[in-house]
């Protein structure tokens, strides 16, 4: 619906979200859809002191057009203006503020910044005279002022002249009329014109109740107890340019200026660049050049007899791809992080789609060699798709942290931050707090949380209430439910991702407003992944992982005590096979607590029927049990084709197609579709998709259980196999096996990148099980084992373990006696009635030393204190310990 007359341009310029945190309840999408649905102009989004839901506004935009272009039709005219509600601490009215183009976003971003790093994380402390010195390039419109804030106004409208408006609101309150008489003199005093807003807080009337409830969350109150501090009446919703015609008769003039205002933004969030920071190249290079020369180099000295052919031929064709997409400073970045942390001595590992990449190999960003797994490049950048790639790298959990404050210091606090992740209601904690506004007792509320299933569900299902002995059609529990249901999936707070940076050349602080993180020296944007992924932004993931850790520590004590010097690239693999039996047979029974990702009792339960005897096998089993192949029926197929119970069988294509195309797809996984890079190459093989449909299948695998979306792949990949000959009924089990992955599917290369670090976890377990063992004590807490059962798990394999001893025991476990060996011996249990081959090399005179830290309630400190103090004089009594060592033993 359009309007036509003097309110065809009328615009919302003062619209909240469920980004201002406990006081707006509509997403930015539903915000735009309704502004649209009642025939505005525009809208303008401003949260409270943030700009979080900017991005989701202009990719609802982006989308509907989109969406109307496929149909056929075109979106009406309609722009976005994108600001933040300003809320300061010193007394001066609230004052939105818009970008009039891209200089005056980079003033806004650095305004809020300001504010937020002044403050702990969550605040934002901003001041009059912060607005003023960033306010250039800035649209304002102050809120209705109180009393001495007038003042303010005048002040404001001096400093920016002819960049000013008087908001004023009118919410069918009795004294409407009087107020709008004074705001229209505040606004002729400080000659300032008055625009007229609504200022919404949700998107239609109907979510009324679901803003009380949020209020009341903010406020610490119930419905009953809130009295007149909630809204008089459902008035704070999107309206209609006729309402708001109706609503501001008397002063026409203030409905003309909304269109004034949005005439003059000249800013989109389109209009934002990204610049990759260029520290690594040296003088003289291009990024390209010099990335491709330093790769070659690498590759060169690995190889001094020739690189691979099929390697190198990866390596031209993916420097072509990359030069094209400008991205060689984003490698060079990576590459710059993970030298840092090698130099440093500290194991990292990149994995993920990273390990599609011949370059990222040859860098030694990941350990994986694409040209040995035919994995597929367009998984990681294709020609087609603008979409940054995406590295992630694991370092040792307990050293990222020198990771990450080596990236503040090298690009500085005002270049580099960490992405923000949206902390939303689940349903635990909606029917908590929900449950608590209704007035409803604690007991209850725990009661109805311990039912709800899982962390991700979308609605409260009556179920829930009847196994809480409840009445699922009591008017107050359907309530309670229907409010659960609406609050579900809404954004709570703001943190920081758990290690994705943005990095920048140009200022980070002008792209994107930075906040102090609730741990020190660490900062982070307020934007997320998705955000950053629909604006194009560079992120590198930093994780911490720490298995890595544990594996790290124990190739220190291997070769502290005359073994051999290991590395995560020289840990022997699968050849001779001789060599490494062993190992195999060791995870081949389920032994493998402690060991990388097949540590848990469903994967101890798989290893025996899986029987892994290669490195491909653990690669299978990292991913075989995960929810994508259970709930897609993939499992037991599998399963029954590898124990020769079922026949592997690839169907054909009619001539002139390869009739082995499957065969070359899904040989490695018998037939079956366990990754979904396997998913990408069946479409792209058997069903005529390019490389970029293929990627739009994937990311509609990681999206479609909770926005939909497959219907489209269904038709397109069926009709396409059937077209080329195969049978209806095999390409719909295709299909619905993709499916079946959900947002569970698994990419191959990530299950590769892992596979390694199980093969070094299980090595260092059958061949040095005294050295893992305190090595894994040492690296806690991490798996699903406690001290306890790795030291009886230890015992098992033939460690001697010394208990804890204030003469002996470091904080850390240690390794005692002997020298590492690599000979074959017996293996005997606890329960001296069981004997079975010894699959542990390396025990030759090794005893494990339980550390301090195993003690209960003791510190670093303390302990740090005894074990100085000892010396070589042994301590004789624990009240010689406390003497000598002044620690409250």
């Amino acid at each position: 619906m359009t309007h036509k007359g003097p309110l065809a341009g009328f615009a919302e310029l003062a619209a909240a979200t469920h980004f201002s945190f406990l006081e707006g309840v509509s997403s930015p999408a539903a915000m735009v859809e309704a502004a649209l649905a009642l025939g505005h102009a525009g809208i303008g989004i401003a949260d409270k002191n943030t700009v979080a839901g900017v991005v989701r506004a202009h990719v609802a935009v982006r989308e509907l057009a989109e969406a109307a272009k496929e149909t056929g039709t075109e979106l009406p005219a309609f722009k976005l203006a994108v600001g933040a509600r300003l809320v300061f601490a010193d007394g001066t009215p609230d004052v939105i503020a818009y970008p009039a183009h891209r200089p005056g976003w980079a003033q806004l971003t650095r305004l809020l910044t300001t504010g937020n790093r002044r403050a702990a994380k969550g605040d934002c402390i901003l001041h009059l005279s912060d607005l003023i010195e960033h306010s250039s390039g800035l649209l304002l419109i102050a809120l209705p002022p109180t009393g001495d804030q007038q003042g303010r106004l005048a002040e404001l409208a001096r400093a920016c002249p002819d960049r000013l408006w008087q908001g004023a609101m009118l919410h069918q309150g009795s004294a409407d009329r009087r107020r709008l008489a004074v705001l229209s003199a505040v606004a002729d005093a400080a000659q300032v014109p008055l625009l007229a807003l609504n200022a919404p807080l949700y998107a239609t009337p109907a979510q009324r109740p679901l803003h009380d409830v949020i209020r009341c969350i903010g406020m610490g109150e119930t419905l009953n107890s809130a009295g007149t501090r909630l809204a008089a009446n459902a008035e704070r919703h999107l309206k209609s340019a006729a309402d708001m015609a109706r609503l501001f008769r008397d002063f026409p003039a203030a409905l003309q200026e909304p269109a004034r205002l949005l005439a003059r933004v000249d800013f989109s969030l389109d209009q934002l660049r990204y610049e990759y920071p260029n520290e690594p190249v040296p003088p003289g290079y291009s990024p390209q050049g010099w990335l491709e020369t330093l790769t070659l180099q690498k590759a060169r000295e690995r190889w001094p007899d020739g690189v691979p052919p099929k390697l190198m031929a990866l390596l031209v064709d993916e420097f072509r791809i990359i030069a094209k997409a400008g991205y060689a400073p984003y490698f060079l970045t990576v590459h710059d992080i993970v030298a840092f942390a090698q130099g440093r001595g500290i194991l990292c590992q990149g994995r993920g789609s990273a390990a599609n990449s011949a370059v990222c190999f040859v860098l030694g960003i990941t350990a994986v060699d694409p040209s040995k797994h035919n994995l597929l490049f367009s998984r990681f950048i294709s020609e087609e798709r603008k979409e940054p790639p995406d590295i992630d790298v694991d370092f040792e959990h307990e050293r990222r942290e020198e990771v990450m404050q080596w990236i503040y210091e090298r690009y500085g606090r005002e270049r580099a931050g960490i992405a923000a992740t949206v902390i939303h209601y689940r349903p635990r904690s909606a029917v908590r707090e929900v449950g608590k506004v209704l007035g409803m007792s604690e007991d209850l509320t725990t009661r109805l949380s311990s039912t709800v299933w899982g962390s991700y569900a979308s609605t409260m299902e009556r179920q829930r209430f009847a196994e809480s002995g409840l009445d699922p059609d009591s008017p107050e529990i359907a309530r309670l439910g229907n409010l659960v249901t609406q609050i579900l999936g809404m954004p709570r707070h703001l943190s920081q991702h758990v290690g994705g940076f943005v990095l920048t050349q140009t200022r980070l602080d002008e792209l994107v407003p930075i906040h102090n993180a609730a741990m020190a020296d660490r900062t982070f944007i307020e934007w997320d992944k998705d955000d950053i992924d629909a604006l194009g932004l560079m992120k590198v993931d930093v994780l911490a992982l720490g298995m890595l850790s544990c594996i790290r520590r124990a190739f220190e004590f291997i070769e502290t005590n005359g073994g051999h010097s290991y590395t995560l690239d020289n840990v022997p693999g699968d050849a001779p096979p001789g060599e490494t039996n062993d190992v195999y047979r060791m995870l081949q029974k389920g032994d493998s607590i402690g060991v990388f990702q097949v540590e848990s009792r469903a994967q101890m339960n798989m290893l025996p029927r899986l029987k892994p005897a290669e490195f491909y096998d653990l690669v299978i089993q990292v991913a075989i049990v995960r929810p994508g192949p259970i709930q897609g029926d993939m499992v037991h197929p599998y399963l029954r084709r590898r124990q020769g119970r079922e026949a592997v069988s690839f169907p054909s294509p009619k001539p002139p197609h390869d009739p082995d195309e499957l065969k070359n797809v899904l040989g490695k996984t018998l037939g079956v579709p366990l990754f979904q890079e396997q998913a990408m190459k069946l479409a792209i093989t058997a069903a005529n998709f390019t490389p970029a449909e293929a990627n739009r299948l994937r990311r509609s695998m990681a999206t479609f259980r909770s926005n939909g979306g497959m219907e489209y792949f269904e038709s397109k990949l069926v009709d396409g196999m059937v077209a080329r000959g195969y049978e209806a009924d095999f390409a719909l089990r295709c299909f619905n096996q993709i499916k079946g992955f959900g947002s569970y599917g698994f990419p191959e290369s990530h299950a590769i990148a892992f596979a390694r670090l199980v093969w070094v976890s299980a090595y260092l377990k059958c061949r040095y099980p005294a050295v893992f063992a305190a090595a894994l004590l040492n690296a806690q807490p991490m798996g699903f084992y406690a001290p306890a059962q790795i030291v009886r798990d230890a015992q098992e394999h033939g460690v001697t373990v010394r208990a804890v001893d204030v003469n002996h025991s470091a904080w850390d476990s240690t390794i005692e006696g002997g020298e590492v060996q690599t000979s074959v011996g017996v293996e005997r249990s606890r329960d001296t009635s069981r004997q079975r081959p010894s699959t542990s090399l390396g025990t030759n005179g090794l005893v494990l030393r339980l550390g301090l830290r195993q003690i209960d309630g003791l510190r670093l400190d303390a302990a740090t204190r005894i074990v100085a103090a000892r010396g070589d004089t042994p301590y004789a009594s624990v009240e010689d310990v406390r003497v000598r060592s002044g620690a409250n033993v």
